[in-house]
This record gives C-alpha cells, sequence and structure tokens, in this order.
C-alpha cells in the first residue's frame, strides 16, 4: 500500500484505522506458526480454558502489534518508522475488530532530519483498549 506521508504533518494531526475485523482463530494459528511460538494459550482451547481459566485462546501480543503497527505503514510508509514500541494492556480473543488510532504529538528536527513523535491506542470493539504505544517516523 503506498503510504500518503504529507510535508503537512503537524502536532495533533490523527488517523484511525480498523486494521483487522472479526479476528480468525486461523489468523492465530497462522501467526504461531510463523513465529514459532506455540504456547498453548494461543493454540490449545481446553488448555486457554481449563487450566489458564480464560474463556477461549488469546492472540499474541506481537500478532496484534503488526497488526497495529499497519496505520504505521499505511500513513508514513514502512520506510519511515524509526522505532515502534507497545504496551499490551489486555487480550486480543478470536472475534475482535481491532481499530487503531495514531495522533501525532511532536513533530522535531534532529540531525538535519524532521521526526514526527506518533503515539498509538489500539481497541477491540467500541473501547477496551488492548494496546497502547509510540513511534517515531521520518517526515520529509
Amino acid at each position: 500500500m503506498t503510504s500518503t506521508l504529507s510535508s503537512t504533518v503537524a502536532v495533533g494531526d490523527t488517523r484511525a484505522e480498523e486494521v483487522v475485523t472479526d479476528l480468525k482463530r486461523t489468523q492465530i494459528v497462522m501467526y504461531a506458526g510463523a513465529s514459532a511460538d506455540f504456547n498453548p494459550l494461543h493454540t490449545d482451547e481446553p488448555f486457554a480454558r481449563e487450566t489458564a481459566g480464560n474463556p477461549t485462546v488469546m492472540a499474541h501480543g506481537m500478532l496484534v502489534m503488526g497488526l497495529a503497527g499497519r496505520v504505521l505503514t499505511d500513513w508514513f510508509g514502512h520506510e519511515n518508522v524509526r522505532r515502534y514500541r507497545a504496551r499490551f494492556v489486555a487480550p486480543t480473543w478470536p472475534g475482535d475488530t481491532l481499530t487503531v488510532t495514531a495522533t501525532v504529538t511532536a513533530v522535531d528536527e534532529v540531525d538535519g532530519q524532521r521526526l514526527a513523535e506518533v503515539e498509538l491506542v489500539c481497541v477491540a470493539g467500541a473501547d477496551r483498549r488492548v494496546l497502547t504505544g509510540s513511534a517515531t517516523v521520518a517526515v520529509t
């Protein structure tokens, strides 16, 4: 996807994007295979329910982080992301729809390069916060 980078990026600019609709168990299992993270919390329904006490399996935090990062790459282009950090706030479950809101909080010139600081919030459904994060991106 082509980014919509603009030289007019300013503090307060916001973008919201639905990054996944109805997260499927198949997506979680595919991520387990790709990451080699076969923790039964993510792949074994009886274990997740009976041993861990969860309602079902949960998505990997790094899967959610990757999905949330799409708002950055769609907005600024993957080549312009300089740093990306996230905190996993709550579990993400199969069936969740994830929406990410990114907000520019600062724009500065550092060593001759214009950089923007961006805060991210990922929610499942209408308001269950599952991830918060921040990023530094290069802007022109």
